[in-house]
């Protein structure tokens, strides 16, 4: 990588991050951001009570179009591995203000998810000290429901995931891995007994498409199923720390079939074991629900317990991905230079790293306006639904234009690397634009509450607004060579967009 020269250390290691990463890793890091359980126990909720019991069928669908956005990022990946990956793919390939509103887009969006999951951490201390019998401290009644208190319970586990980050990607993915075979261990068991121990009749019906009841309805069940898949990419955004790029294409698509196994298992289980109302009534205390339908004390407390360690490393594993896109901007002087300051001693973006932690403390903060946490994550999944849904599209677009040319030299080939990507991203483009439109006509005006439509749109707009004001300030004022060429300050590959014959033709 070219070096950057920002007063902060020494440029060799102001652009080198240290390889130490293999396939499984990458798996333990896109899974942990990912977050299957954490989307299990308190997302679908939040999905059912959109589309009701076509919630297996809407997950279902939403793996297709995820897919082609995972082939997509495969592909440009093995050619040009970046830390920035959408920002800098999609620069090149589309436009670099297109490419810049990808990376902001999906930092905002990692701040937002950041902010509300720091309060599902401290959501599921509470739960937890309920099911051991504390109630109430000092006459205040513990509430896991309650925004204020879940927050500032869970910022003491964002400041020791921000720390753990600093340490960096290797010490990270060791404790991950530990967190996920534990939390898995105990959603497969639980799910798959609730399979078979739940009283609510199994229906095909489940997997049909046509009983969704509107395209209203199943556009918005998307974008939020969407959000469920969202993550798998940090596979990438660690692709300059691993090996062999290669591996990091691996962990991504892996990643993909994992939770979408996941996903179905914990749909069908929890519509076995709870009716529909006490899902939707439920949702933020999913899983508790879950395992006090199923077992008694002190195993029933097992699901909260896999909760709270799968929001610990999916708050680790978004930080790490997130710093290092953070890394790749400022490297590009499209941010500022704090951003670039690598730990002499572990190696990582330490200062961006926790600086991100900060800011997304910050953010957890200010959101305690919203006083249940239930409204809130209802607020908060549909409107970063709607962005990871634009920022997808965009890269799954930039891919399919970036290998355009293998339609004329390899037309099967092609077919998988241009076109499917393609429809991919139509269709999350489609359906965000639906689902902004619904947003924008379901209300007369701006309410600060969680069911306002222009309230849920305003987080949209706000970040396609700051993000062309930042991005007119790094263009015409740090004069960011980025904006000129959409390549990052590494990029040094062959050109394939007229080149075909260079791409390799095995898939990941």
């Amino acid at each position: 990588m070219a070096a950057v020269n920002n007063g902060a250390v020494d440029a060799p290691r102001a652009t080198a991050l240290r390889k130490s990463l293999g396939v499984i890793d990458g798996i333990a890091i896109a899974a942990s951001s990912t977050a299957a359980t954490t989307s299990i126990g308190v997302g679908l909720g939040v999905i059912a009570a959109v589309v009701g019991l076509q919630m297996p069928v809407v997950l279902l669908l939403a793996f297709v179009p995820i897919l082609g956005i995972a082939s997509g990022y495969a592909r440009l990946n093995r050619v040009e591995p970046n830390c920035g990956n959408s920002y800098v793919w999609v620069g090149r390939s589309l436009s670099p203000w297109l490419g810049f509103l990808t990376g902001w887009m999906a930092i905002v969006a990692v701040v937002v998810f950041m902010a509300y999951t720091t309060a599902i951490a401290g959501s599921a201390i509470l739960q937890l000290a309920g099911m051991a019998g504390l109630h109430s401290i000092g006459g205040l009644t513990l509430d896991p429901d309650s925004t204020l208190q879940s927050t500032m319970l869970g910022l003491t586990i964002l400041g020791a995931v921000t720390f753990t980050a600093v340490r960096g990607v290797a010490v990270a993915a060791r404790l991950q891995k530990y967190l996920l075979v534990f939390e898995y261990v105990v959603l497969i068991g639980f799910c798959t007994y609730g399979l078979f121990a739940g009283s609510q009749p199994f229906s095909l019906s489940w997997f049909d498409p046509f009983a969704i009841p509107s395209f209203a309805v199943l556009a918005q069940g998307m974008v939020i199923a969407v959000f469920f898949y969202w993550g798998f990419e940090a596979a990438f955004s660690v692709s300059e720390e691993v090996r062999d790029p290669r591996d990091a294409s691996r962990a991504g698509v892996i990643t993909v079939f994992l939770v979408l196994g996941l996903f179905l298992l914990g749909a069908v289980a929890f519509q076995r074991v709870l009716t529909p109302t006490e899902l939707a009534d439920n949702g933020t205390v999913g899983l508790a629900f879950l395992g006090e339908a199923l077992a008694r004390q002190p195993l029933a407390a097992l699901p909260v317990v896999a909760l709270m360690f799968s929001v610990v490393a999916s708050l680790q594993a978004t930080v790490i991905p997130s710093a290092r896109g953070l890394f790749a901007m400022g490297r590009d002087r499209t941010l500022g230079p704090v951003w670039t300051r690598i730990h002499s001693r572990y190696g990582t973006p330490a200062a961006g790293t926790v600086l991100l932690g900060a800011i997304s403390a910050v953010v957890a903060l200010l959101a305690t306006v919203i006083p249940k946490l239930s409204d809130l994550l209802g607020a908060g999944i549909s409107s970063i639904g709607l962005v990871v849904a634009v920022w997808y599209g965009l890269t799954a677009l930039a891919a399919a234009v970036r290998f355009r040319g293998l339609l004329r030299e390899h037309p099967w080939e092609g077919l998988r690397a241009v076109v499917f990507p393609a429809l991919s991203a139509l269709v999350l483009l489609a359906l965000g634009g639906y689902l902004g439109w619904i947003f924008y006509t379901s209300a007369d005006h701006l309410e600060f509450s969680a069911t306002n439509g222009w309230f849920q749109l305003l987080f949209p707009v706000l970040i396609l607004i700051s993000g062309l004001v930042v991005a007119a300030h790094a263009k015409w004022v740090r004069r960011s060579p980025y904006f000129v060429t959409g390549r990052g300050t590494d990029a040094g590959d062959a050109d394939l967009l007229g080149a075909p014959t260079e791409v390799p033709v095995t898939t990941p």
